[in-house]
């Protein structure tokens, strides 16, 4: 299909060199499938995978915290196919401001919101999305292979070590029931050096909020640090207790903005390029 003359996709680019070549920047994710699954998980443990002088957990009630896992197959992308899967945690900028009703968060515009995702792991499957990823935003991704499979409701959903072929984790099952749920904007807190930096994606796509069915995490006997931070959360053979699902997800991957604050704490970024 040609997005020549999408308006979604229209918008001003910026280069950027990488060990892998250029890159344009935004990224344009043109034909994905993206699931969100959310976790419930101890407090104390989702707090001591965040960087603590930067970050504090958000979405918590009580002794639980709200965990992410992200599963994207990029079937159409301005970098190439791949797949990637990341493990985030939804979080507040320790500069920053303290929402009122943080989930209410997610809903404001992402020029104004306050809760990002802090990713922990990202796996992805090629040497050009990882050059990218680390050396333009500094996530902490690794190259590995993921299975993906989504079809009549079945998940299947594994990602291997990369030292030995076994698996890290299984994300696998039939997917419940559901409503439809439009793609929300997403936020996420990153480090590149010494610099925080703020995020913006772009997205669109219809989906469907769901039950989470028979759909169940298990980790693998693998000893890479991802199965480590899954085991910490606890979550070998835990259920979502939401998952969000397209089969028409498209992105824009943005250049991220350095997160700086005012002496009211306020939370502002530098001019973010879309």
């Amino acid at each position: 299909m040609n997005f020549y003359h999408d308006p979604f996709f229209c918008v001003p680019r910026s280069t950027h060199a990488t060990s892998q070549g250029d890159v344009e920047l935004p990224i344009f994710y043109y034909d994905s499938t993206a699931l969100l699954a959310f976790f419930k998980c101890d407090r104390q443990k989702v707090a001591a995978l965040l960087p603590t002088a930067r970050f504090r957990p958000t979405l918590t009630w009580g002794a639980c915290a709200i965990v992410g896992l992200a599963l994207f197959e990029y079937r159409s992308t301005s970098i190439g196919t791949y797949n990637e899967v990341g493990l985030a945690i939804p979080a507040l900028w320790k500069k920053g401001p303290v929402p009122r009703w943080p989930a209410a968060e997610l809903f404001r515009s992402v020029y104004t919101r306050q809760v990002g995702f802090h990713i922990v792991d990202l796996p992805v499957t090629t040497a050009r999305a990882h050059a990218a990823g680390r050396e333009v935003w500094g996530y902490p991704k690794f190259i590995t292979p993921i299975d993906f499979e989504l079809q009549n409701k079945h998940l299947h959903c594994r990602v291997l070590d990369p030292a030995n072929r076994g698996a890290i984790m299984t994300l696998e099952g039939t997917l419940g029931v559901g409503v439809p749920s439009p793609a929300l904007d997403l936020v996420n807190f990153d480090r590149i050096g010494n610099q925080d930096l703020r995020t913006i994606i772009q997205t669109r796509g219809k989906g469907h909020l769901r039950r989470r069915g028979t759909v169940r995490l298990r980790i693998g006997a693998s000893s890479q640090p991802m199965a480590d931070h899954l085991h910490m959360l606890g979550l070998d053979h835990a259920q979502p207790i939401v998952m969000w699902v397209s089969t028409r997800f498209q992105s824009r991957l943005n250049q991220g903005a350095l997160m700086v604050s005012k002496d009211n704490g306020r939370l502002l970024q530098t001019l973010q390029k879309v």
